[in-house]
């Protein structure tokens, strides 16, 4: 963590100092509807860049407190890491270490014996483990981010959107909204913003105001939640636990945080085509007794139920994820989007809803401020729907077969005309979906942001249009091991990784220093190119390198210019741009991620972490046209 750059200032260092506002009224750059997952990640993008007027409504009286998701994917801990509290939530949550798997008892069928015991995450997958914690705590960790930041920006409850309208103008969108709150219950507001963004749910009022309907299908299964506190002799309680019964249906239990509670997911009875599970009028003693029958012969006696739930299964999803129709031209800017639940919907078992309900938020965020502040093209923000739609779609198929199979019951191996699924099937189909569900599968398709695959084999540990796969590094100035992802952080700027050929080192006739020297003095540079003139020499691309020998045989004072930048009212030198590999057995760097040792390559890495490019690090024509396609010259 960087402070003091522009004088000392005591106290804790993640309070920004509070901007001055510039606008007043009803008009907004962004309006973001709903404080979920999806809305908070982006409203904490966005408070990152206090020029941008963000507004925040929920139609809750308060901030969650209790209940809903509480699956956080490797991915989104690494996400979280940008955001600044990845410490924080590894501490208080539960982790993941071993998932189980329960079926039927050979001897008796209407008891479970455990088949299997499997590690949760491979090894080497991430730096950051699989986590359980509950969603109101990751709202609280953003809602934390807003306030610090020097944007102070905080949501305004008990607001509910009536209805949108979409016009002309650079503030287009016109927005009616409802207050819910005593003394005020009933009074509407009106107010236009430049962006709309619908984060409320299934439900969504922004989603019907666009006319986009959910598409898909229920599986007419019901299923119930509850977090509780419990004595109980099942001795897998504080693991991960997949249970399917002979008779009596399926169980998953997760630990949660703390070291006492537990989240029970509970398999009900199938529904009726066309009914809802409303109509059943299930109550927690139902989902108690069903519990029960399922862990036989082991014993659970519930003390406290702190939060409980029932749900149909189903997996919908709309055409589109913005405003946009089909039939745009291509200078169509899309003003209203819909994120998270607002525009796909499934069931919770694979733990994926709310983390790719937030990798939404990330994913908008970044775009919409590169816009907002003229660094970007609004062509920009169609890749939005483009990209995000198609890794919904692929959660839509995972969890159709996923969820089909915790609501079947375990096949009889003795019976030949048994109905169900094999638990060991079961079992591969989970194991062999381990990357899918860290959330590290994810693979943008090229598009304007992403390039070619064309020098892929340069470095073929940072697959393009994948997450920039961290691996550990030493920081040249001080001799720190750290994570080289974890410089990426959630402030809107391009990162260029120059990985450098071995004893490449900073002599004039190097690649390194060619390149550097490039970025810095070229007028075809992106760097001169895309950066204001009264800014930081890294506000846009922030350049960094890694060398292949040890830390020790490097001059800092060596360096080019450009790699020890002078920043901020007094030019103080930023000493964190260059890192060395680790030469720790298995730590290598070059080694983990298939850099090519002898020519080296340049890795472009988007402001949300996943890899945009590969290029030789003499190409510098490719580099400047990549960015050229979607940025704006600096004024």
């Amino acid at each position: 963590m960087q402070f003091h750059l522009n004088g000392f200032h005591g106290g804790d260092p993640r309070i920004a100092e509070p901007a001055r506002r510039d606008g007043t009224g009803d008009d907004f750059d962004v309006l973001i509807v709903g404080s979920g997952p999806a809305g908070l990640t982006l409203a904490a993008q966005l408070s990152a860049f206090p020029d941008i007027r963000t507004r925040v409504i929920e139609q809750r009286e308060e901030r969650l407190v209790k209940g809903q998701a509480d699956g956080i994917a490797c991915r989104t801990v690494e996400m979280f890491e940008a955001f600044g509290f990845s410490e924080h939530a590894m501490r208080e949550a539960y982790q993941v270490n071993e998932t189980v798997f329960w079926k039927p008892d050979a001897a008796n069928r209407r008891h479970i014996s455990r088949t299997e015991r499997i590690q949760d995450v491979e090894d080497g997958l991430s730096e950051c483990p699989h986590l359980i914690l509950n969603q109101a705590r990751v709202h609280d960790y953003y809602l934390d981010v807003m306030r610090k930041s020097a944007a102070r920006l905080e949501p305004d409850y008990s607001r509910r959107l009536l209805d949108l309208e979409v016009g002309g103008g650079d503030v287009p969108v016109t927005a009616r909204i409802e207050r819910c709150d005593p003394g005020h219950a009933g009074e509407v507001e009106t107010i236009r913003a430049r962006f709309v963004v619908g984060c409320d749910g299934a439900r969504s009022a922004v989603r019907r105001s666009l006319d986009l309907p959910l598409r898909g299908d229920s599986a007419n299964q019901a299923w119930g939640v509850m977090d509780v506190l419990a004595v109980t002799d099942f001795p897998d309680i504080r693991c991960k636990a997949l249970i399917q019964s002979a008779n009596e249906g399926n169980l998953l239990i997760i630990p949660r945080e703390g070291g006492y509670l537990a989240r029970l997911y509970i398999e009900l009875d199938k529904l009726s085509p066309d009914e809802r599970v409303a109509a059943r009028n299930i109550t927690p003693d139902h989902l108690v007794t069903a519990a029960q029958r399922i862990l036989r012969p082991y014993t659970l006696d519930v003390k406290e139920i702190t939060w409980w739930s029932v749900y149909e299964i189903g997996q919908r999803i709309c055409d589109r994820f913005d405003n946009l129709p089909e039939d745009a031209d291509e200078t169509g800017i899309p003003r209203v989007f819909i994120l998270g639940d607002a525009c796909h919907t499934h069931s919770p078992k694979a733990g994926q809803g709310m983390n790719v309900s937030m990798q939404d938020g990330f994913n908008l965020g970044w775009k919409l401020a590169a816009v907002l502040r003229g660094q970007c093209t609004p062509a920009l923000l169609r890749s939005y729907s483009a990209e995000r739609r198609a890794i919904a779609q692929e959660l839509i198929d995972f969890d159709r077969v996923l969820a089909k199979m915790f609501s079947a019951p375990a096949k009889d191996p003795d019976d030949p005309d048994s109905t169900g699924v094999d638990p060991e099937e079961f079992r591969r189909y989970f194991i062999q979906h381990g990357r899918y569900t860290a959330g590290v599968e994810t693979h943008y398709t090229p598009c304007l942001i992403t390039g070619p695959a064309g020098h892929q084999a340069l470095a073929t540990g940072f697959v393009i249009g994948k997450r920039f796969h961290s691996a550990p590094v030493i920081r040249l100035a001080d001799a720190k091991p750290m994570q080289l992802g974890h410089t990426v952080k959630a402030d809107g700027r391009w990162r260029l990784f120059a990985f450098t050929p071995a004893g490449d080192l900073t002599s004039p006739s190097s690649k390194i220093r060619a390149l550097a020297n490039w970025l810095a003095e070229d007028p075809d540079s992106p760097v001169r190119r895309f950066t204001p003139a009264d800014a930081d020499i890294d506000s846009v691309i922030d350049f960094r390198a890694v060398f292949q020998e040890p830390h020790r045989d490097l001059d800092i004072g060596d360096l080019p210019p450009l790699l020890l930048p002078a920043k901020g009212r007094y030019g103080l030198r930023d000493y964190e741009k260059v890192f060395c590999a680790d030469r720790v057995a298995g730590n290598d760097i070059f080694t983990m991620r298939g850099i090519d040792r002898r020519n080296g390559c340049m890795v472009v890495v988007r402001p949300d972490q996943y890899v945009a490019h590969i290029l030789p690090l003499n190409d510098y024509a490719a580099l400047g046209e990549f960015f050229g396609r979607f940025m704006l010259e600096a004024g």
